[in-house]
């Protein structure tokens, strides 16, 4: 069985990463055949609280190619599970002024699972953005100099 690892990897331009957690995924059949084909997509994926419950939102699954009638909807929401003092965490962490919760990526656990990694993040401003760039860029030339 191949290795999933789906990656967002905007997420990592776009924001400071805080804190990391390990969510499970509450999914239909077709929706676990189709991460297993690699078919998801989570670069415009972001979490939100409904109720008590963390959902991630416009998380993409493509539909599974023999799922007939009984095939999912592709960006529909879907339950994060995590444990009740994790949920406090999180959801006082998002009440304070400027954070959000980013999904990084999707992973395949030991177990047969999936599982959704996701991170308490403070977006950055622009020139944050510019200096990861340059950053970016001088690593790329050290690493072609020392080659």
């Amino acid at each position: 069985m191949k290795d999933i690892n789906i990656k967002n990897k905007k997420a990592r331009f776009e924001y400071h990463l805080l804190d990391r957690y390990v969510a499970g995924l509450q999914l239909l059949g077709t929706e676990i055949k189709s991460i297993r084909q690699g078919k998801a997509n989570i670069n415009d994926a972001f979490c939100s609280f409904i109720g008590d419950t963390l959902y991630v939102r416009n998380m993409h699954i493509a539909e599974y190619s023999h799922g007939s009638f009984y095939n999912h909807e592709s960006k529909r929401d879907r339950v994060l599970l995590l444990q009740k003092h994790e949920l406090k965490k999180l959801r006082a962490k998002v009440n304070e002024k400027g954070l959000t919760i980013v999904p990084l990526r999707i992973f395949i656990s030991e177990r047969g699972f999936a599982k959704l990694e996701i991170a308490v993040a403070q977006g950055k401003k622009e020139y944050d953005k510019r200096q990861t760039i340059k950053e970016r860029d001088t690593q790329r030339e050290l690493d072609r100099n020392f080659r």
